[in-house]
């Protein structure tokens, strides 16, 4: 006997089924050549290319393809296929009948258990919608509180049918599993409901081909296949052949059913149409292009109209192919057909729709647009639109309104039909409430889900607030106003904790109030200390996750860092004593992660005022940093232990003064954020607080050891830090600019104030720059003072110590962190009026006569001096010049007042130009932007400063023949190379870090307790959130809750029109 022939696995009998393989029979092979004409090719799957599958098949048509299943089908054709008989369109058309017939097999079926719908008894449920009133209520009494069936059948079957898609699951459940989930009390489930596995369509579909091989095993007859794409009745094809095209399709109407028999025949575009709305479901979302004007070419209409639906463009997107889409039309296309065109077919990801170009987008929006509404015939263009349709709508609603009050004004009597009279409302108890406003209550639901997002409570505030006002009940008004506004009542604990930093209140002091109001108002209208720590953490640096990349070196990578000790980093050697110091500071990354995060509404606000998408933001966020360091002076306090320590403070902070983007296709970057206090106490963050003189170069070098390092690391880094729900890349650039001369000259290691180089800019010595005054530039920079640094150390020239100093220039240690070369405006201001002051006692003195006068003419000079400036301005003397001295010393009512006192006319003119000279100087280097805010003084300041040193090396050559100070050298010689290089002086100022020392003191009496190391901890947190731009808007939003706070502790004696002087600061 003859064995069975093997079958190689590419033969077309290798992908036959078996019941149709037999080994005896030679009629098996055209058996199988019929089965496969009879399952007809499919239309090409989502992630088949229809070009390429066409190209395919060209190619296997030429050559031999006998191995190919598709060979069959080109032998029982005569050598065509249905792909080259058919073109692409033909195909998709197929496929969305495909995906119409899928989804009306969907409806009939049951989510949960997989059942047909008509054959469970009872009503259907949406698996999407809200519980019905019956359902809620009887859940309710047995513990559950959901409001969507979602939710019950998350408890209950452990299905998660929020991201359902009506292409792959069906939206009803049968009255079965409504029963169960009843049963379980919307919780459990105490029968076993299979939830079937539901698949998107594909070619061996389960619902449009169903295999129910087992019927004929039993002998029954076997049920007819649903219709589909597929398989047509044979009805249909004897009517195809008929002489109304035999490209015509049938499709069934709503209006004729096909019980009747009565069929409805349409085009092919037009049925490709209603099998596409109905995927998409836009109709009553998106507007038919037939509102256009009817003169509109063609072509010009195609533009303007989606791909897929055929409305006008809502939301529109453009494809890699330039084809444009509504947003929600091609999500969907492409969920139900796959990441392809609708127009071309070409393949795309939908992470590459874009938005159209702006032109068009304006183009679009101006389109005209007649109202529908019948009697207006308005031509309103596209943007517009909405808001005049929503204007007929209240017309409507109004009109309606006014007919009922007058015609059915009886129907809002109270109904008694008889029996005990109607109680009132109040007098009710909770569930006849429930009962009585039961319809009112699913109004207001049902507005607030519409209009307000689901926010039934702000809805009942505002009716109850409207209602009091129209009773003019004011006064319960405002209070209900404020507590909806969280001015009053229950503030917020942003505002508590903003209210007590921002008065400096002690926790015994916050506390004390606490309970005095609460006691007082029977309200607890601030919140505890408890609630004001917990919403301390959200602000201080520590709470944010963020990362480096590269990582940072010789830092941590932990995130979670708080206030730390800034010996953290010391060295220690056997030799080393130890510090004999206090000081606490932040991580430097951290701290700025916490200061972006304070800035994410104005980062957003930024973004949005200029337009910029989050996809032209690819290359990263740059942000400049200004760094300050100050010394504070004597800080010292009567009250404290701990060891025997220096009672001089220092503190270095730094500001963010701007934020900007590179956008794609633009040269400059963009600026989203600047700083527009610079120089505010407001805008200075701490870092570091440190108990320690600023003349100690070795503890301060040890100290700000750490903090070098770090600042270096990250110049080298970028940051990846969420803000906006997206993670973004920041860059920074680190500006130390906010330092004093001294504190210049301790960072660079350069010689004291008093040396014979008198600038820290240049190399001129003080004769020199006497000598010439305007005419120096800038030379000395960071990587200079190492260089110098090293030969001043090696003296590589074995040269004298004379020598050796002239050729460094004045370095003489190592320099340990970078500063910028610029000109510290509040000490400029400082300086010179030290210098002015001087002037004008010499002029009283006639000290241009005199060549050397003696110790008490010069003190009976400035006695002179101090008693005028009292008499006529109230300027009290000073032991040393400060910010607010020198602002009213260097004006010309004190020139006017001085010249009262100098005898020689002469002089007195002289003095005059000088000041005057000075004071259209000063607002180039005191201005934040000279450019805009003072353009003439600027073009003016090469000339003024020429005649200002001008006067100083004639009229006043007694005082500076072979000397000059070192800030008016700096004025003079340096200020517009300083403004042409850095667009501004005065922004980069260290007066934020000046002001700064007040609120260290402030802080200091706030917190005073036993340890000094835990004060310090203190001041620097509550410093860092006084600077918080999070708290400081919130007290911007409420300035008024001081008089809400006294209206509510006592309304009797707080009349409405009490002004805010009034009420004591609280």
């Amino acid at each position: 006997m003859e064995t069975e022939p093997s079958l190689p696995a590419d033969t077309p009998r290798a992908s036959m089924p078996d019941e149709l393989c037999h080994p005896y029979s030679k009629f098996s092979d055209w058996k199988f050549k019929l089965f496969r004409v009879h399952s007809m090719e499919k239309a090409p799957l989502p992630s088949e290319p229809p070009l390429e599958k066409e190209a395919q098949l060209r190619v296997d048509a030429q050559g031999d393809a006998g191995g190919l299943p598709g060979s069959v089908m080109k032998l029982c054709l005569g050598g065509k296929s249905k792909e080259n008989v058919q073109g692409a369109g033909s195909r998709v058309d197929l496929k969305l009948q495909e995906i119409d017939t899928h989804m009306n097999h969907l409806r009939a079926l049951c989510r949960l258990c997989g059942m047909i719908l008509r054959k469970a008894k009872g009503p259907e449920h949406e698996v999407q919608g809200n519980l019905d009133d019956s359902s809620k209520c009887a859940l309710r009494r047995m513990g559950c509180k959901a409001s969507s069936w979602s939710e019950v059948i998350l408890k209950v079957f452990k299905v998660d049918v929020s991201g359902d898609m009506e292409t792959i699951h069906p939206s009803m459940f049968c009255h079965r599993c409504w029963t169960v989930a009843m049963r379980g009390g919307g919780f459990c489930s105490f029968t076993r409901t299979k939830v079937p596995v539901w698949k998107p369509h594909t070619s061996h579909c389960l619902l449009c081909f169903p295999k129910r091989l087992i019927l004929q095993r039993r002998g029954r007859k076997r049920s007819k296949p649903l219709r589909s794409a597929h398989c047509l009745p044979k009805r249909t094809k004897r009517d195809s052949s008929t002489p109304t095209g035999g490209n015509r399709v049938w499709r069934q109407t709503t209006d004729n059913p096909e019980a009747f028999g009565l069929r409805a025949w349409v085009k092919p575009a037009a049925q490709k149409t209603l099998w596409v709305k109905n995927i998409t479901r836009c109709q009553k979302d998106h507007l038919s292009y037939r509102l256009l004007p009817g003169e509109l070419p063609k072509d010009f209409v195609n533009g303007v109209t989606c791909q897929v639906c055929e409305h006008l463009l809502s939301d529109p997107v453009q494809s890699p192919c330039l084809h444009l889409f509504c947003r929600t039309c091609i999500q969907k296309y492409s969920q139900s057909l796959g990441p392809q065109c609708p127009s071309c077919g070409i393949l795309f990801n939908p992470c590459d729709l874009t938005s159209p170009a702006k032109a068009f987008l304006s183009v679009l929006n101006s389109l005209p647009l007649v109202c529908p509404r019948e009697g207006c015939g308005e031509w309103v263009r596209l943007d517009s639109f909405g808001d005049h349709c929503l204007n007929h709508c209240l017309e409507t609603n109004d009109d309606e309104g006014q007919d009922n009050s007058e015609q059915n004004l009886d129907g809002y009597l109270p109904v008694n039909k008889g029996g005990r009279p109607r109680q009132h409302l109040l007098s009710l108890t909770r569930r006849a409430q429930k009962h009585r406003l039961r319809e009112l209550k699913n109004q207001v639901k049902a507005f607030a889900d519409k209009e307000e997002g689901g926010d039934v409570k702000a809805v009942c505030l505002t009716l109850f607030l409207l209602a009091l006002r129209a009773g003019n009940e004011h006064r319960q008004a405002d209070e209900l106003e404020a507590m909806m506004q969280g001015r009053g009542l229950g503030l917020h604990p942003a505002v508590c904790l903003a209210i007590r930093v921002n008065t400096f209140l002690s926790c015994s002091q916050y506390h004390k109030m606490y309970r005095t109001v609460k006691a007082i108002s029977g309200r607890q209208i601030f919140q505890p200390l408890h609630t004001l720590r917990t919403a301390e953490k959200e602000l201080l640096p520590g709470f944010h996750q963020f990362e480096w990349q590269p990582a940072l070196k010789n830092v941590s990578t932990s995130w979670d860092v708080g206030i730390i000790d800034g010996l953290s980093g010391w060295t220690v050697s056997v030799d080393d004593i130890p510090a004999d110091t206090i000081t606490r500071r932040f991580r430097y990354d951290v701290a700025l992660v916490s200061a972006l995060k304070d800035l994410e509404e104005d980062i957003m606000e930024g973004l949005r005022e200029r337009g910029l998408d989050d996809s032209t933001c690819t290359s990263g966020f740059t942000v400049v940093i200004k760094e300050s360091c100050d010394g504070m002076g004597d800080v010292s306090e009567k009250h404290g232990g701990g060891p025997a320590i220096p009672e001089k403070a220092v503190r270095f902070s730094f500001t963010v003064m701007s934020i900007t983007v590179q956008a794609e296709g633009e040269e400059e970057a963009v600026t989203i954020f600047q700083e527009q206090k610079p120089n505010s106490e407001l805008s200075c963050r701490p870092l570091c607080l440190m108990f320690v003189d600023e003349s100690d170069h070795e503890m301060l070098t040890a100290i700000l050891g750490p903090v070098v390092a770090e600042r270096r690391a990250m110049k080298e880094s970028r940051l990846i830090l969420s803000i906006g729900g997206l993670l973004r890349s920041f860059r920074f650039f680190f500006r130390g600019t906010g330092y004093d001369e001294k504190m210049v000259r301790e960072m660079e290691g350069l010689e004291a104030s008093g040396s014979t180089y008198v600038c820290t800019l240049c190399d001129s010595t003080r004769a020199e720059a006497s000598q010439n005054m305007v005419l120096h530039s800038i030379t000395r920079s960071h990587e200079e003072n190492l260089e110098r640094y090293e030969i001043w150390r090696t003296n590589p020239f074995s040269e004298s110590a004379d020598e050796l100093r002239d050729r460094v220039k004045g370095v003489s240690a190592k320099p340990f962190m970078e500063t910028q070369a610029t000109l510290d405006a509040l000490h400029c201001d400082i300086g010179n009026a030290t210098e002015f002051y001087k002037i004008f006692q010499d002029e009283i003195g006639e000290m241009y006569l005199k060549n050397s006068p003696t110790r008490e003419e010069r003190r009976r000079w400035r006695s002179a001096l101090d008693k005028q400036l009292r008499k006529k301005m109230k300027l009290k003397p000073v032991m040393r010049m400060n910010g607010n001295y020198a602002r009213r010393l260097m004006t010309h009512e004190a020139v006017e007042v001085v010249c009262e006192l100098v005898p020689s006319e002469k002089r007195c003119k002289a003095l005059r130009e000088l000041m005057e000279l000075y004071l259209q100087m000063k607002p180039v280097w005191r201005s934040t932007c000279p450019a805009r805010d003072c353009p003439d003084q600027l073009c003016r300041y090469s000339f003024n400063s020429q005649r200002f040193a001008e006067l100083l090396s004639t009229t006043f050559k007694y005082r500076y023949d072979g000397k000059i100070t070192n800030y008016l050298h700096k004025t003079l010689a340096h200020v517009p190379e300083i403004v042409e290089r850095d667009g501004s002086i005065g922004a980069w100022a260290s007066e934020g870090n000046e002001s700064g020392n007040k609120l260290f003191r402030r802080f200091r009496k706030m917190n005073a307790r036993q340890s000094k190391t835990f004060e310090l901890e203190d001041i620097l947190k509550h410093h860092w959130l006084y600077t918080s731009k999070y708290l400081q808007k919130f007290m911007e939003a409420h300035k008024n809750s001081p008089k809400a706070l006294q209206a509510t502790i006592n309304p009797e004696e707080c009349p409405d029109d009490l002004s805010m002087a009034e009420i004591p600061d609280f």
